[in-house]
């Protein structure tokens, strides 16, 4: 019978229930905490996770979980768990660690215990007494302990699933692919309907809203660590793409604009949209957001504007939004998406939103503000 691993798919604090939704549509029961999301799955479900997750950062395979209050239980909780079932002798495998609220509080600590406990269980596993020479294939391994609570996990991803590979130039400040597709998905927007950004930079937003309104898988042209592991079944490499690509819809006709005001950033975004195989799906072209006009109905728009994080910016970034007011409410069956760090924003747009989302770009602190078009029909 075919081993199912228990999983868990990591995320970006505010986006575990779309990770969660996303699971859900491709077939998975779930479990939604803070930070991941948790399923059980085959390898072929793994492969398939790290192809298709386009709001999550990694897909982790949990070794094993247990409490721990000593380094003696943490030594015998980690060796107690099959690790030549996905390590060779000779694998090399790094330990990452992190404890918060715990007995075991030293993270450098905690990593060396982790290490020399699996390092014991393979030389008893494969009958070696010398060091092990760590010069085969790659496992990024973690520890995390919370409250005592302690989960060891193998990354199966490698590259964060952000990194589609795609993105060949980026500009100043750009929007991680993934946080880009959350800001999609968290719309109202459909496949059929005008999409614009009008701030648009290097074009991951528009560029994420092509691939979701394609359904292009996003993991598509990129490969996963978990390939390159002895113990996986090499064939699911092509099976699992093969699917992905027959699922993908190329006859769709789209209506995306992407507008920006930096005629470079233009080009840039220009480039990114062709090495994603979407440049016929998106219209860019150089505009300033104040000069963006339309007689399109029931379109959804989606920006990440300038914060005016850095001293002196601020005042430049709030008449960008009195400015966007100024045009968007003469657009009502459009949906306005805004996302800012200027919790202030709705002041300087005029307007208060339908509804606010706490979110995080990165470290940083950002809220999405919305704004629901009345449809016209």
């Amino acid at each position: 019978m075919e081993k199912t691993y228990h999983l868990m798919a990591t995320a970006a604090a505010g986006l575990e229930s779309l990770v969660g939704k996303e699971l859900e549509r491709l077939g998975y029961e779930h479990q939604v905490e803070n930070y991941r999301v948790r399923f059980n799955g085959t390898q072929k479900d793994i492969l398939n996770a790290n192809v298709w997750l386009r709001t999550a950062d990694r897909i982790k395979i949990i070794v094993g979980e247990f409490e721990a209050t000593t380094f003696d239980q943490l030594f015998e909780g980690v060796k107690a768990l099959p690790w030549e079932e996905y390590l060779n002798y000779d694998s090399e495998f790094p330990v990452a660690g992190r404890s918060k609220k715990s007995e075991l509080f030293s993270v450098p600590d905690v990593q060396a215990i982790t290490k020399k406990a699996i390092v014991n269980r393979l030389q008893d596993a494969y009958h070696i007494r010398t060091r092990l020479p760590e010069n085969g294939y790659f496992a990024q391994l973690e520890v995390m302990i919370d409250k005592n609570h302690v989960i060891v996990t193998l990354d199966t991803t490698g590259e964060s699933l952000f990194k589609r590979g795609y993105r060949v130039n980026k500009g100043g400040a750009p929007l991680k692919e993934n946080f880009a597709a959350a800001l999609v998905l968290l719309t109202n927007w459909h496949p059929d309907r005008p999409f614009v950004d009008p701030t648009t930079g290097s074009g991951t937003i528009a560029i994420e809203a092509a691939l979701i309104g394609r359904n292009i898988a996003p993991g598509l042209i990129r490969d996963f660590d978990i390939e390159n592991m002895d113990w996986f079944d090499k064939k699911l490499s092509d099976e699992v793409r093969d699917a992905a690509e027959e699922k993908a819809d190329y006859d769709r006709t789209l209506d995306i604009e992407a507008f920006d005001i930096d005629e470079n950033m233009i080009e840039i975004a220009k480039e990114n949209a062709k090495h994603a195989g979407l440049s016929q799906d998106i219209t860019f072209k150089q505009l300033a957001a104040k000069d963006w006009i339309t007689d399109k109905i029931n379109g959804v728009l989606v920006t990440n504007p300038p914060y005016g994080e850095r001293l002196g910016e601020l005042d430049a970034a709030r008449e960008l939004y009195e400015q966007m007011g100024d045009v968007y409410r003469k657009l009502p069956s459009w949906s306005k998406y805004i996302l800012t760090s200027d919790l202030e924003f709705e002041n300087s747009y005029g307007e208060k939103a339908t509804k606010r989302r706490k979110l995080y770009n990165g470290a940083l602190r950002v809220d999405y503000f919305q704004y629901w078009g009345k449809r016209v029909r």
